[in-house]
């Protein structure tokens, strides 16, 4: 007889199984720890936390380099801060590697991503097709949807997710927003739903900050400042919420108080961006407090700072800020045209996804200018370019940019039953529906102008559009 030791080594060794993720999505990948750090990076994606899923997912790709949903995990959170073209063309080039479930998903990750959502939108129903139950699909689906303002569907996947797990953290989350930033909006059952959410997550930040947010845009600023100091006892270096108290403030009057709250905010951003956006949130106290002038003063040095940090998503965030509080339209149109030419091609550090939905923002609003200054030719000229985005694009977000930008000329032509339609597919731009309010008003609407009122009532900011469609008489229809 053998001893044991000579007849193990003999053995041939058995190939390592495929990975799981969640027990459910099969990966190529044959590391269990590439697949435990791309769920716990799932896991801080559905908690809001972009930067950290990112940089767990970077870890899943060192781990095992071949993985290219590790790749597409990375770009997808990516996306939602600073963008990382390498790791989504990296995803793009492993895809024939993946297992067949798994390159449903990092198609549809890498697709949104895109200058044209058609294939995203095929990825997507084919993964809801092969995946109708899985918690985790139908939120980053339904997140997504509520992202392209498709509210109905949003919110059928994301109650569907409640229906798998009652207690499900993410969906309680965004659904609370979405009970709120809808055309029939209940602030009681946003509260309720993100409540909820803090009861499942009591150690998480992230409930208290969405509480903050929401409490604030309807109109509760005590509320909202009580949650926002509540998720920084939990988490003191948690940055949306240290602003956030200067955003409450700010719509509060209390500015001395909203400057400092930016200014301790400053110190705990973790890249360029996040310091460019607290700048740009605090540069709005100017206009809050009457003081225009320095307030474009301050975005001019701000925007040449983004300009020398190479980041163009600030410089777009900044610019049209800059463009909407100029001191007179043609000033605005002239900031409008200089914008519209910055995102005229590729740019790095920006998705094509977003550089589109960036240029339809500024030509609808270049629309609704030239259609308030009476200039419908010009008007009709810049719309037509806007179709033309919206057709090749296929974003649902840019389809409601067109459409709202067709209704202000409409309503400026005085087809008030026409500039109705148009402007209701809009749900989220305060000056939109303050236009909705205004032509449904002219027609003798009643009910219609008090939908479009108080949809608008919940869209409470300290931004542009808010604050010119509370404060600026450019805003107001004619």
């Amino acid at each position: 007889m053998e001893p044991a030791s000579n007849r193990a080594a003999r053995t041939s060794p058995v190939a390592p199984l495929s990975q799981q993720l969640f027990g459910a999505i099969s990966l190529s990948t044959k590391s269990a720890d590439a697949r435990k750090s791309l769920e716990l990076a799932w896991d801080k994606y559905e908690n809001g936390m972009y930067d950290p899923a990112a940089d767990e997912a970077r870890k899943a790709a060192q781990t095992d380099p071949h993985s290219a949903l590790s790749y597409a995990m990375v770009s997808f959170a990516a996306r939602r801060g600073m963008p990382d073209a390498a790791a989504l063309a990296r995803a793009k080039t492993l895809l024939p590697r993946a297992a067949p479930d798994e390159q449903l998903l990092v198609r549809w990750m890498t697709d949104i991503q895109g200058h044209n959502l058609l294939p995203a939108i095929a990825s997507m129903n084919d993964l809801l097709k092969r995946f109708p139950r899985d918690k985790h699909v139908l939120y980053v689906t339904g997140e997504w949807l509520f992202l392209q303002q498709d509210n109905d569907r949003a919110r059928t996947l994301l109650e569907t997710a409640l229906q798998v797990d009652a207690n499900f953290p993410a969906a309680l989350n965004r659904l609370g927003y979405l009970y709120l930033d809808s055309s029939n909006p209940d602030p009681a059952k946003a509260a309720a739903s993100l409540k909820r959410y803090a009861e499942v997550e009591p150690s998480s930040p992230n409930p208290q900050d969405s509480l903050g947010e929401v409490l604030r845009e309807a109109g509760e600023d005590q509320g909202s400042l009580e949650h926002y100091h509540a998720a920084l006892q939990i988490d003191p270096a948690y940055i949306s919420s240290q602003y956030g108290l200067g955003n409450t403030l700010t719509l509060m009057g209390d500015f001395t108080a909203a400057r400092q709250e930016y200014d301790r905010a400053l110190p705990m951003a973790q890249n360029p961006m996040d310091v460019l956006y607290v700048k740009y949130l605090k540069t709005f106290v100017y206009f809050w407090e009457g003081k225009p002038v320095e307030g474009r003063a301050a975005f001019v040095a701000l925007a040449k700072e983004a300009t020398e940090k190479k980041e163009p998503n600030s410089q777009f965030q900044i610019g049209l800020a800059q463009a909407m509080l100029a001191a007179d339209p043609p000033s605005e149109l002239g900031q409008l045209k200089s914008l519209s030419a910055f995102l005229a091609n590729p740019l790095a550090g920006m998705s094509e996804s977003d550089r589109g939905i960036n240029r339809a923002s500024v030509l609808r609003e270049r629309v609704r200018v030239l259609a308030l200054q009476g200039k419908s030719e010009d008007a009709k000229q810049i719309l037509s370019e806007l179709e033309a985005l919206a057709t090749a694009s296929r974003d649902q977000l840019i389809g409601s940019y067109f459409e709202s930008a067709r209704g202000y000329l409409l309503a400026a032509e005085g087809d008030f039953k026409g500039a109705a339609e148009a402007l209701s597919a809009d749900e989220h731009s305060p000056l939109a529906l303050q236009q909705l309010a205004a032509v449904q008003e002219k027609l003798g609407n009643a009910p219609g102008t008090e939908a479009a009122r108080t949809c608008l009532k919940y869209h409470r900011s300290s931004e542009a559009e808010w604050f010119l469609a509370t404060h600026s008489s450019a805003a107001q229809s004619n």
